[in-house]
């Protein structure tokens, strides 16, 4: 939009006018962050960056990450403090002395009041320490003291020493009634004495321009010079009368600071003009100023009644700041015709030229937005949509919530607003702007933007994102699509940016992503996530040359996108306690000032007046071995050894650096590696756990959430080995192996003796298996040969029984042929008794029963169980069918076996034939083959 007041403009005229309400970076620390009593009556910087503070308690160290606490031995209250080189003096109740670091880098007190304890007068308390040559002079109400590293000198005053100061290589203390002293030689003498000075606290004696200056605590400021004594014309003297002055300050570049009793701090320019006045108004937890110091980079630090303070005098930035809660969260800051005017969520303000604010009346609830349209300023709120004129509002549309305006591409004088209930178009007719609710969609739209002049996005809080058609005379919507479903990484807190013509989405889940027309659907945007961050996201507008970037660490980044421009973040850790989450905003005011809207206030940033950010080699405060602090003097020369699976805990500091934290990388190398992995250290200490023996380099550095990293510093250590790898373990080892040995060679003597007893054994178990089995071998061959003979023997007695089978043919058939002759002679026979009885026995010996027990005994030993067998199987076979079955089992013919049944060779086939039915036997099965087999 068209914001067009150059800020350079704006800048003379805040100068003049309002820039009182205006203040540098403000850091607070309370009692509960510090952790001491609430009242800090003197505050020194050493060298090295560290702040010591003289507390109701005892003495505060600060290095920029943490306080720590030192009580004094008597545990009284600490007035005075001035950090050196390597000590910290300090003045107390009867008592002034200094603290040193000891071999374990712990702030140990000396006292220096011991020397000189017989001339302390009671309930003196030392209010004032000051470096002076190769001097340090303490200075209470009473005496001055002078300590040269040797002795300590008492110097007393005839009035009440209110202050000493170092001009010019003169040491003046300055009296309530005597004027101002020199010391010389060990004493003080006379330097300057006027009427108007009695009764007078003079506050600081400093050069200026060739004269004295003279600041004291009621009477204002006066220069002195050829010894005359005159009031300055100087603004703030009517100011510091009024608050009554304590503590005064000199800047490098002759800007002059003052601290107040009652109304907190004034700076002024060389002529002492006010330039900034910061009070508990603005950002300070106190108004009563107890000290102050100004460090080597005109940083200054303020001891209060309670707490302390930082401000940053050197910075370009400056806030804005409403402690009361009248002017509440600011969404928006847009300077105008002159003025400047802030959206908040109480209502509308106008910045007034005096620096205080002025209520619009009837803007009171939450404002939105601020923007210059058709040169008219638009206020985007709650209620509704108002046109700001002469501090009046007019109500140009009544639906409520206008987050954001936008003008419509190519198109004059049209613009379409984002609501709670949709989108509303203004145009400007005959000089009256009309209002019209477009219809079709109430999608609460916070975030709109155009990708043509009839296509917008806008993006939903929680439904994600729709692409938004509009009727080419802008009456109407045409369709309203949903891309929820079309590749949005997350549809929760969706915003949507024209990022060089790209439609580009960041949601809070996921990384940046844009709407890709020839797939018509969202897709990963590569270069955003590169050159952005994928944790990051837009406040300021997405036109702009210079992005404002929140990263997920709550900093704020500023970055080009083709990085024409030098980026610079907001690496200061108290603001993210200001910001308003979900609405952080920048406005940009000029080509190089912004505004960051925060809670209670807003900060002016000037991108081209950024200061360099500079960080300190981390320092080794302490080491410590299983707890135990150990000697840190000359790391470079040797390396801190400890016992295996001891832990060893490192603390860092770098008081000079600011808004960092520290990383390590641990490493077996003496070289730090190119692409070394760097780990983060949660607050200033570091511990490291069960470490494997051998050596390890430490690399320290100091980093920022800006990517800038300091030097480094290197530790080595030795971690020493377990006892089984020293030398006793040797021994042990030794002596392990040597009865291993012993033990071995017993258990091999045992395990041969054992193994050729098992041997034996085996043998003799062979040789008896041998044998048995050899005897088993000899009764299977005998039982063999027995078989073998009653094979023998049975085919012996089958043979025999064939052979009396078949004589028993022959002489059936001699018998038969005998009858057959006596028969066919029958008549040759005398005697028919005789031939009768003849035949009679012809036929007794054919048919001889007797003949046949014989025969089945001899058969049933041959072939074992046969008639039993048969029998048992067909239970239907006569005595007849077994005699057949015998016959034809000793493979006995059909005319064989006639003469033995006494019947024809036809009668054995029809008794064969009748024997087969009787055995069931088909067809196919041979009789003879059934009973030369047949088994039980």
């Amino acid at each position: 939009m068209n914001k067009f007041l150059s800020f350079t403009l704006l800048l003379i005229i805040v100068s003049f006018k309002c820039f009182g309400q205006f203040a540098p970076s403000i850091h607070n620390y309370t009692l509960a962050e510090y952790k001491a009593g609430n009242q800090n009556w003197d505050i020194s910087r050493a060298p090295d960056g560290k702040v010591y503070v003289a507390n109701n308690s005892g003495l505060l160290e600060y290095d920029a990450l943490v306080w720590k606490f030192y009580p004094l031995p008597n545990k009284t209250i600490v007035r005075s403090v001035l950090a050196t080189k390597d000590r910290v003096y300090t003045g107390s109740y009867e008592a002034f002395g200094y603290w040193e670091r000891d071999e374990f880098a712990q702030l140990k007190y000396h006292s220096l009041s011991a020397l000189v304890a017989d001339q302390i007068a009671p309930n003196e308390e030392i209010w004032g320490i000051v470096k002076y040559k190769d001097k340090i002079i303490f200075r209470s109400f009473l005496n001055v003291y002078v300590y040269d590293f040797k002795t300590v000198t008492q110097l007393k005053s005839r009035s009440v020493i209110i202050s000493c100061s170092v001009v010019d290589d003169k040491m003046l203390v300055s009296t309530l009634n005597e004027g101002v002293f020199v010391l010389k030689d060990m004493r003080l003498e006379p330097f300057f004495f006027d009427d108007l000075l009695k009764d007078t606290k003079i506050v600081s004696i400093d050069a200026y321009e060739g004269k004295l200056l003279l600041v004291t605590s009621l009477k204002g400021s006066y220069f002195l010079e050829e010894d005359q004594l005159k009031p300055t014309d100087f603004e703030i003297n009517k100011a510091i009368k009024q608050h009554q002055l304590n503590e005064f300050s000199v800047l490098k570049n002759g800007d002059m600071v003052f601290g107040t009793i009652k109304d907190g701090l004034f700076l002024t320019d060389h002529q002492g003009r006010k330039k900034f006045h910061i009070s508990k108004e603005n950002g300070l937890f106190n108004n009563t100023v107890l000290g102050q110091c100004l460090d080597d980079t005109d940083n200054l630090w303020l001891g209060l009644d309670n707490g302390i303070a930082n401000v940053e005098l050197h910075s370009s930035n400056y806030f804005f700041n409403d402690v009361s809660g009248k002017l509440g969260a600011v969404y928006d800051v847009l300077p105008y015709k002159g003025h400047i005017y802030v959206g908040t969520n109480t209502g509308l303000f106008r910045l007034k030229d005096d620096g205080t604010l002025q209520f619009i009346e009837g803007s009171q609830g939450q404002v939105w937005d601020l923007e210059i349209v058709e040169g008219d300023l638009f206020c985007g709120h709650n209620e509704g949509t108002f046109i700001v004129k002469n501090d009046q509002l007019t109500l140009i549309s009544n639906y409520t919530g206008g987050w954001t305006i936008k003008k419509v591409p190519e198109r004059q004088g049209t613009y379409i607003q984002g609501t709670y209930s949709g989108l509303v178009k203004f145009e400007k007719k005959n000089g009256v702007w009309k209002a019209q609710h477009l219809g079709k969609t109430a999608i609460p739209a916070r975030f709109l933007v155009f990708e043509n002049p009839t296509t917008a996005w806008v993006a939903h809080a929680i439904k994600g994102v729709s692409k938004i058609k509009f009727s080419e005379d802008y009456k109407s919507i045409e369709s309203v699509l949903s891309y929820e479903a079309k590749g949005i990484s997350s549809p929760y807190n969706v915003r949507v940016y024209n990022i060089k013509n790209n439609i580009s989405f960041k949601s809070t889940n996921g990384g940046w992503q844009k709407y890709e027309p020839v797939l018509d659907s969202i897709v990963p945007y590569t270069l955003l996530n590169d050159v952005l961050g994928k944790e990051s996201y837009i406040i300021s507008d997405d036109n702009a040359d210079l992005f404002a970037l929140k990263n997920k660490a709550g900093f704020i980044k500023f970055k080009s996108l083709d990085n024409s421009q030098k980026e610079f973040v907001l690496n200061d850790s108290f603001l993210k306690n200001s910001y308003i989450i979900g609405y952080e905003n920048v406005s940009v005011l000029s080509d190089s000032i912004y505004a960051l809207n925060l809670d209670n206030g807003f900060m002016i940033i000037n991108s081209k007046a950024t200061a360099r950010v500079e960080l300190y080699k981390p320092k080794i405060e302490s080491i410590s071995i299983n707890e135990v602090p150990v000697a840190i003097q000359d790391l470079d020369k040797a390396p801190i050894d400890f016992k295996f699976k001891e832990s060893i805990s490192v603390v860092l500091s770098s008081s000079k650096s600011k808004n960092h934290y520290f990383e390590y990388h641990i490493s077996e190398s003496k070289v730090l590696p190119k692409n070394a992995d760097w780990y983060k250290v949660e607050g200033p200490k570091v511990e490291f756990d069960n470490l494997l023996d051998g050596d390890y380099t430490l690399f320290f550095r100091t980093g920022d959430n800006a990517g800038n990293v300091s030097e480094v510093q290197v530790l080595n250590l030795e971690v020493l080995p377990p006892w089984y790898k020293d030398t006793w373990g040797y021994v042990v080892y030794f002596v392990l192996v040597l009865l291993t040995v012993v033990l071995f060679y017993t258990l091999h003597h045992k395990k041969m003796a054992k193994e050729q007893r098992l041997i034996r054994e085996k043998y003799q178990k062979a040789q008896q298996e041998m044998l048995r089995e050899q005897t088993l071998e000899n009764e299977k061959r005998i039982v063999q040969l027995k078989n073998d003979s009653l094979q023998n023997e049975i085919k012996l007695k089958s043979k025999q029984l064939a052979n009396n089978a078949m004589a028993l043919v022959k002489k059936n058939e001699t018998l038969q042929d005998i009858k057959k002759e006596l028969m066919a002679n029958k008549d040759s026979f005398s005697n028919y008794y005789s031939y009768k009885k003849l035949v009679k026995k012809l036929d007794n010996s054919i048919v001889l029963k007797d003949e046949w027990e014989v025969f089945e005994n001899n058969f049933s030993q041959v072939h074992d169980e046969f008639f039993e067998t048969l029998k048992a199987k067909h239970s239907v076979l006569t005595p007849k069918d077994l005699k057949i079955c015998a016959y034809i089992k000793m493979n006995l013919s059909s005319k064989e076996i006639a003469p033995l049944m006494n019947i024809s060779v036809r009668g054995v086939e029809t008794h064969r034939y009748r024997l087969k039915k009787k055995l069931d036997l088909e067809n196919d099965i041979s009789l003879v083959d059934y009973l030369l087999n047949i088994k039980n």
